[in-house]
């Protein structure tokens, strides 16, 4: 644990439909300065605690954090793994963008940093810019998924009949990381579920398309660190996305022997590594 961090704390946020998003709070310690506030964005079926160790680096390196729980996982209201619209989580994201910038200084930068299903809603929003934001950092996005002809056939149908109904989301909690500890942590984390309705199978399955599409229009500085590795996303949407956005603006990294979750391995210092020289380049220290 960092030594200079502050503890973290636990509210309730109302979003616009009136349904409660449990966020998570870093602050920095007093008379520490800040550079910069980070929101995190966690994955499909977990929730923002599983991210107190990235939260902490980035207290370390002068930024405040704001995690949150998606709709329906975690604390947060809502039927795990159902979603009442496409845009659901990607609304949820704007609005507790607008809620962080009214209590920070006008020229703070504001990043966000997504992993997996959370990249995907991160990209999206930035793709579709719904909200201005000053820095992007995607950790494995989630921006094409491994499909089988069968998942494919569902998903044209599913979501039409049965938009709500939940099934296991497939996922095999082995494949996040080398390190037995976090998988074995994963698989008794009560907040952790796998749940996944039809509506929001078919957003994680096909939304990434359109974050791709808008990859050669990028204007935000971005830093896309991915896994080689991945058995849970398909790394070949990252390449994709990475292909086609500009140089100046996307710095890309593959990690090649990692499995998912990538700030979760056993050799993440690497990883911490690169996140910390993009924001020294980017948001450097006063």
């Amino acid at each position: 644990m960092s030594q200079t961090a502050s503890d973290s704390t636990l509210s309730t946020y109302t979003a616009s439909d009136g349904d409660n998003l449990a966020v998570q709070d870093w602050p920095l310690p007093d008379g520490v300065a800040l550079r910069g506030v980070v929101v995190l964005v966690h994955g499909l079926g977990e929730h923002a605690w599983r991210y107190d160790h990235v939260a902490r680096r980035l207290n370390d390196w002068g930024f405040a954090v704001r995690g949150y729980d998606q709709y329906g996982h975690g604390e947060s209201g809502g039927v795990r793994g159902a979603l009442p619209t496409r845009t659901r989580l990607v609304d949820d994201l704007a609005d507790l963008i607008d809620s962080t910038r009214l209590r920070m200084e006008g020229d703070t930068p504001l990043i966000v940093l997504g992993h997996s299903m959370g990249g995907l809603v991160a990209g999206t929003l930035v793709a579709m810019r719904e909200r201005l934001v000053d820095g992007l950092v995607l950790s494995s996005p989630a921006l094409q998924a491994w499909l089988s002809p069968v998942q494919k056939m569902l998903l044209k149908v599913v979501p039409r009949v049965a938009p709500n109904f939940t099934v296991g989301n497939g996922l095999n909690p082995d494949f996040l990381s080398h390190d037995p500890a976090v998988v074995a942590a994963y698989k008794a984390d009560p907040r952790v579920h796998d749940r996944i309705s039809g509506r929001l199978g078919a957003f994680v399955a096909g939304g990434g398309q359109a974050v791709i599409d808008r990859a050669p229009h990028w204007k935000v500085p971005t830093l896309l660190m991915f896994a080689g590795a991945d058995q849970l996303v398909n790394p070949a949407g990252s390449r994709a996305f990475a292909a086609a956005a500009p140089k100046d603006l996307v710095t890309v990294r593959c990690f090649d022997e990692h499995f998912h979750e990538i700030f979760n391995e056993l050799d993440a210092e690497e990883v911490f590594e690169m996140l910390r020289g993009w924001l020294d380049e980017k948001f450097p220290a006063a």
